[in-house]
């Protein structure tokens, strides 16, 4: 008769090893470190790096110590000018909204020194850059910001662009403020226009490149002008003045605190711009 050895004692049961969970998203589970770090993360937090993968804090933490790349005058870099094509778009949509209403918007938006002085309607000095007097008015505006926009925008950045439109603009009305006939309305983005012509002058001149083609084109315009009748001629010297001034502080600011320099210069063109508004409208009150 044989006899059964006695069976071995029952073994306790190994734990199952614990699926890791993304550090970020903790019902997500995982296999995959950071390369760095080496914490868990899942396919929404990998970011490829050199060597697999890394998480978004630390490719925060490596982007910091790489210096970002500026444009030509200091500004971030352009890759699409859609500071540009949004202004475009704004004269577009005004003047359809001139074209539906007949002369109320106009009426409204336009730059005119006793509605500016006299009703305290200060915004006609920026508003009548955004409203035509025609189609053709609108056409060559429209093409002239299409052609230089997009390479002044790259040159200073959007910030820089934008301040030097607004204040072009501005500095056309002002002028139309000192010099024009109390009740003359003017319209039209003439005086921004003017001032980007300059601004494309003075830095080609800043980057030694050609700058006979531009100097063609705004002794042309000039030209223009004064001799077709019901042009605003305050509104484009004023922008081109002032546009010119300012690309010049822009671009020539020293690369040594440049940024400070140019915000420096666009603070105190628009400074000087509101004295010569409130001066100009108290002599204007005064004399009523």
């Amino acid at each position: 008769m044989t006899s059964q050895p006695p069976s071995p004692p029952p073994q306790p049961e190994q734990p199952a090893e614990a699926v890791p969970t993304c550090y970020r998203h903790p019902d997500k589970e995982t296999w995959v470190r950071c390369q760095r770090c080496e914490r868990p993360i899942c396919p929404d937090c990998m970011r490829d790096a050199a060597v697999g993968f890394q998480c978004p804090e630390c490719v925060a933490e490596g982007n910091r110590g790489i210096r970002q790349a500026k444009s030509t005058f200091g500004g971030s870099v352009v890759r699409t000018p859609f500071v540009t094509y949004a202004i475009l778009v704004i004269n577009i949509l005004v003047f359809g909204a001139q074209y539906l209403t007949g002369d109320e918007v106009t009426a409204e938006l336009a730059m005119w020194p006793a509605g500016v002085a006299a009703l305290d309607q200060y915004y006609r000095l920026i508003t009548a850059a955004f409203v035509h007097g025609g189609v053709f008015h609108i056409l060559f505006n429209c093409w002239a910001l299409y052609v230089v926009g997009p390479y002044l925008e790259r040159a200073f950045g959007h910030v820089r662009y934008v301040a030097l439109y607004v204040i072009s603009a501005l500095g056309g009305s002002v002028l139309g403020l000192w010099i024009d006939p109390l009740n003359q309305p003017t319209v039209g983005a003439s005086g921004a226009i003017f001032g980007l012509f300059g601004a494309v002058f003075v830095v080609g001149r800043k980057l030694n490149m050609d700058v006979r083609g531009i100097a063609v084109l705004i002794v042309i315009n000039l030209a223009i002008t004064f001799i077709v009748p019901g042009i605003s001629w305050t509104g484009h010297i004023g922008g081109l003045i002032t546009g010119s001034l300012l690309a010049g502080a822009i671009a020539y600011a020293p690369k040594n605190n440049r940024t400070l320099w140019q915000v420096l210069a666009i603070a105190g063109a628009l400074a000087l711009l509101a004295v010569l508004v409130m001066v100009r409208a108290s002599a204007i009150l005064a004399a009523a």
